[in-house]
Formats: structure tokens, C-alpha cells, sequence
């Protein structure tokens, strides 16, 4: 399968994907393509991970970074690269970078998690902290080109980082020739539009479903258009797909060859995560997860045996676990009340040991017995419990009325 080339839309096809596949030997993992028996059951048919968080660097961002770095001519290479990112394509290019003995400079926002700075030194790139926003720091970046020459690598808007990020497409099918559908997240569209590159030249009977943020949602309206179309303000916890515009390269690619976008929420994203760390063990980063999600919001839409593309596990600490915090609330695994007792001696005792029965968990309790709406006999407690779920919730606080409590919230 081949696309007519123009300036701005450079011919791929199957064998650049290969080449790249060649390319890559030795340098990116074969990621492993795991079972997920949780998602299995509710899809109704096989589903598989495919585990790109357990790629060097933790991400798939090595494959196009190394496949484009290789293509610079000596001159190029002996300018120096540049890039901007916010984690992954900066982690990506500094490994790639130094494999081929090249240097790098990345610039990430001032904010960019402290543990994705020191990775992305300790593979040897220059780092340069700019800009409170990826745009600003993408800005920066180019400008640094334009004044030292140095070769400027695009996370996703380049023929040869589409080519490098096809290799995942090829590595589903000789790991599970069966697929029917594979599932994977979308921000710029370079993964996307390499695996559907190599897929549907191979396989066009394969269905491929790209997943993006409800918030940071810019292909539906550009596929829409028919041509990109950017956001004023994407918002996502997702920082690996919160992308405010479509690359025009991946776009043509994604225009023509993806079956169907969809999108999640924040909520989905959280729980996505959490069944991943939970169920199937693995670390995965909110945009890595995004598949997972969308197949939880509408697990009957997805014909089997399905690929889920785990694109990335570089997740801050401090964010996992507020989005953990979040997940496991979404999945109705917290449960807030308020009641009010009478106080005397042992109440709150009672009403520890009621809880302790019912297999409630208590995070945290307030007592309060000041609040001119309270009577005189009277003490209000605000409870956060951690429950099994959406169903457990309902059978503590079902035992609690059953106990003679007041629940007022």
C-alpha cells in the first residue's frame, strides 16, 4: 500500500516500516504481548497488551527517534539534534542520541517531572528547561535549531518517526496473527498512523481504533474538516496524548487508514489504570492506558481477538497517586458518609466496630461535636471508607441503617 507523495506528505509504505523493523534489531525491545483474562471476560473475546511500557526507555518513542537519527547524513549528525518534550520523545531521543553518538539537546517545560528530567540527562541528553506549556517549549526548541543548526526531531511529524513506530504493527502480527482489532492511543498520531501504515497492507481486514482525551480531542473535528484543526486548550492528565493539533504527516495516514476514533474521560483514564496496575500488573502512564479505557466504557464494541496498545509507562510518582486516588474512586471503591449519633461514652467505639463487621476500611474520620446545628446530646462524624466496590458500598451503609444510624450524606 502506497500514498501518492506531495511536499508536505511524503510517501510511507510497508517497506520503510520493515527497513525500520531491520534497523531497530538490537536496539528496541520485541515487547511482550500479554493475556488479560479480566478483559477478556468482558469484551466476550481474547484480549492482549501489548507491553511498549516495558520498552527501553519506557516508551515507544525510542523506535522512531533511533530510525530517525539514523537518517541524518555526517553533516547533519555532527550539528547535533534537538528536541522538545514533556517526557517520553525526550527520554526517546536522548537514548537514541547517544546509541548512535550524536548530540542531544532536549528542551522540557520548567514543570516536567523531576524523575523524567534526571532519565532524560542520564541517557546523555543536554536538557534546557523552558516554558510553563509544551508549545512554548516546542517554540524554544525551534528557534534553538534555527540559531546552531542543529537537527530538529519532531516527536511525530516525520516520515521516519512513523516508520519506527510502525515496527509495534508489525511485531502484533507475528505475535498474534488472529487480531482482529487493535486499540491504540492517539496524540499526535505518529504510532497510530505507523502501526496502520504496516497493519492494512498486511491485514486490511484488521480494524484499527485510535483512542484521544475527551479533553484533548483534536481528531474528530479534523477528520471532520478534513484537514487538521487545533485546540484552543487541551486538558488531560494524559500529558502522553495531550496534543493541541494533529501532525499533518500522521494525519493523511490516520485520515485513510484508521477505522474509528473515540474518546474517554478522565474517569475512564483513571480506572483504565488502575485494572492495569491491579489486574494485569503493569505500570502504565494515563495516554498508555487510554486503550485499556476505551475498552472498558464499551467492551461489546470491540471485535476479538483484540490488541491493546500499552504505549508508554513514564508515570511521576505523585501523579500515580492522586490518579490511583481518583481511579479507585471512580470505580466506587471509596465510600464518603456523614451520621449522626447521640453521644455518650463508646459511640464512636460502636460505630468503629459496626464498620469493622460490614469489612469497611476507615481512611479517615472526623468528630464533631461543636456545630450550633447539632443538639445538645447530639455528635456528627464524617467517615471516607474504603470499600470492594460500587456493590459494597451499598451493603455498609445498608448494615449501618440496619444498626439504627442516621445517615444524613
Amino acid at each position: 500500500m502506497m500514498f501518492r507523495a506531495t511536499a508536505r506528505h511524503p510517501a510511507l509504505i510497508l517497506d520503510d516500516v520493515r527497513g525500520a523493523q531491520k534497523m531497530l534489531s538490537g536496539v528496541a525491545r520485541a515487547t511482550a504481548l500479554e493475556g488479560s483474562r479480566h478483559l477478556t471476560e468482558l469484551v466476550g473475546a481474547p484480549v492482549h497488551l501489548k507491553c511498549e511500557n516495558l520498552q527501553r526507555t519506557g516508551s515507544f518513542k525510542l523506535r522512531g527517534a533511533y530510525v530517525r537519527i539514523s537518517g541524518l547524513t555526517p553533516v547533519e549528525r555532527a550539528a547535533g539534534v534537538v528536541a522538545a518534550s514533556a517526557g517520553n520523545h525526550a527520554q526517546g531521543v536522548a537514548l537514541a542520541s547517544s546509541l548512535l553518538g550524536v548530540r542531544s539537546t532536549v528542551f522540557m517545560p520548567v514543570g516536567a517531572p523531576l524523575p523524567k528530567v534526571a532519565a532524560t540527562q542520564e541517557y546523555g541528553a543536554e536538557v534546557r528547561l523552558h516554558g510553563q506549556v509544551v508549545d512554548e517549549t516546542l517554540a524554544a526548541a525551534q528557534k534553538y535549531a534555527e540559531r546552531t543548526g542543529a537537527v530538529f526531531i519532531h516527536p511525530f511529524d516525520h516520515p521516519d518517526i512513523i516508520a519506527g513506530q510502525g515496527t509495534v504493527g508489525l511485531e502484533i502480527l507475528e505475535q498474534c496473527p488472529e487480531v482482529r482489532t487493535i486499540v491504540v492511543g492517539i496524540g499526535g498520531g505518529g504510532l497510530a498512523a505507523g502501526i496502520a501504515v504496516a497493519v492494512k497492507a498486511l491485514r486490511p481486514d484488521i480494524r484499527i481504533v485510535g483512542v484521544q482525551a475527551e479533553g484533548a480531542a483534536a481528531y474528530p473535528p479534523s477528520l471532520a474538516a478534513g484537514h487538521p484543526v487545533s485546540l484552543d486548550d487541551p486538558v488531560t492528565m494524559a500529558d502522553g496524548i495531550k496534543v493541541g493539533r494533529p501532525g499533518d504527516v500522521p494525519f493523511t495516514f490516520i485520515e485513510e487508514l484508521v477505522d474509528e476514533v473515540r474518546t474517554v474521560s478522565e474517569d475512564e483514564l483513571s480506572s483504565a489504570l488502575l485494572l492495569c496496575l491491579e489486574r494485569a500488573k503493569l505500570v502504565v502512564e494515563p495516554a498508555g492506558a487510554s486503550p485499556v479505557a476505551a475498552l472498558l466504557s464499551d467492551p461489546k464494541a470491540f471485535r476479538g481477538p483484540v490488541v491493546a496498545v500499552l504505549s508508554g509507562g513514564n508515570v511521576d510518582p505523585l501523579l500515580l497517586q492522586r490518579v490511583l486516588r481518583h481511579g479507585m474512586s471512580a470505580a466506587g471503591r471509596y465510600l464518603s458518609l456523614r451520621l449522626r449519633l447521640t453521644d455518650r461514652p463508646g459511640a464512636l467505639a460502636t460505630l468503629l466496630a459496626a464498620l469493622t463487621v460490614a469489612d469497611a476500611n476507615v481512611l479517615d474520620i472526623s468528630h464533631v461535636r461543636t456545630d450550633p446545628r447539632l443538639g445538645l446530646t447530639e455528635v456528627e462524624v464524617d467517615l471516607h471508607l474504603e470499600t470492594k466496590g460500587p456493590r459494597h458500598c451499598e451493603e455498609v451503609e445498608a448494615a449501618l441503617r440496619a444498626e439504627g444510624y442516621r445517615v444524613i450524606g
